[in-house]
């Protein structure tokens, strides 16, 4: 029973904590006049992103390889097809077109090299401390990048004085409770989810996939729903974008550079479906240069038959 208010407790710290950190954040960044697909691909993807962090990291500390492995790859296809299908379903949303031709190809080549990395490593079906590392670095020139775009543009967006902010202190106070949150949430949600995993005879790699994926993934899908709600389709688009790309370069590389991965094929079928679905998304944005609501549904069936996959295989 204790497992269960454990797990239990973990999302809600999890959830939280994201909230807390991507209000501090989001404030931080209108401050300094960063644009919304700026703030999604980068502050606020890394705010919700940071759940996945703090379990994937923490799986690897306790040797727990298989759930820091399918916790990225299930949580990056839950954000692709439910968080971002759930948005269109609500209304049709339009697609930075900027997104469309860097950052989302860019998300499709970092699952790319995920799966050449483990198929091709220094050991098969292995994703060692140097590819980590190889990760950590692409990672740092995604973020190089968008920083020289938001220096770019502030002065193209002056600050609204209209524009409800936190104040500066309120806003770092914001991110550091919710760090804080975030970490003992996700310490919570690993060592819960594995004990239910023993306890029912299922794999850590399906319980990485569903339960965990889902509950580290609620802080991008209550973001970007609530973000779509009051149009700010930059942010919603850009926080799905950027969290996906966070996850494979930022925290399969801090988790590989502090205990090697070793994969199940399992994993690799998942990376591969994670590509055939992004450019099935990405060719659905391409189209029209917006996400229809019929695209949107059809997205979230074809997750709930992946989702009947895992279970069954």
């Amino acid at each position: 029973m204790l497992t269960y208010i454990l797990l239990i407790l973990g999302f809600i710290l999890l959830i939280k904590g994201a909230d807390l950190f991507v209000d501090g954040s989001s404030s931080i960044a209108r401050l300094l006049r960063i644009p919304a697909a700026v703030i999604g691909l980068t502050i606020v993807a890394f705010g919700t992103s940071a759940p996945e962090l703090s379990v994937s990291c923490s799986a690897a500390l306790a040797g727990q390889n298989e759930i820091a492995i399918s916790n990225v790859l299930g949580s990056n296809i839950f954000n692709l097809m439910v968080v971002t299908g759930a948005c269109a379903a609500i209304s049709a949303i339009p697609v930075n077109e900027g997104i469309l031709k860097r950052e989302f190809p860019f998300s499709i080549v970092a699952a790319a090299l995920l799966l050449i990395f483990s198929l091709f490593g220094f050991g098969r079906l292995n994703i060692g401390r140097l590819e980590g590392l190889t990760l950590l670095v692409l990672f740092v020139l995604f973020v190089a990048i968008q920083v020289r775009d938001a220096l770019k543009s502030r002065s193209e967006n002056a600050e609204d004085p209209m524009e409800e902010v936190l104040s500066p202190l309120k806003s770092i106070v914001f991110v550091v409770i919710g760090c804080i949150m975030i970490i003992y949430g996700g310490n919570f949600v690993v060592d819960s989810a594995s004990e239910i995993a023993a306890n029912f005879g299922l794999s850590e790699t399906l319980i990485g996939l569903t339960v965990v994926a889902f509950g580290t993934s609620l802080p991008e899908l209550v973001t970007s729903i609530v973000a779509s709600r009051k149009g700010e389709n930059d942010l919603a688009i850009g926080n799905v974008v950027g969290s996906n790309i966070f996850n494979i370069l930022m925290i399969l590389g801090i988790s590989t550079s502090i205990h090697p991965v070793a994969l199940q094929p399992s994993a690799v079928y998942d990376c591969i479906i994670l590509m055939i679905f992004s450019i099935l998304v990405l060719f659905f944005c391409w189209s029209k240069k917006r996400l229809a609501r019929g695209e949107g549904i059809f997205m979230i069936i074809l997750y709930a038959f992946y989702t009947a996959y895992i279970i069954l295989r």
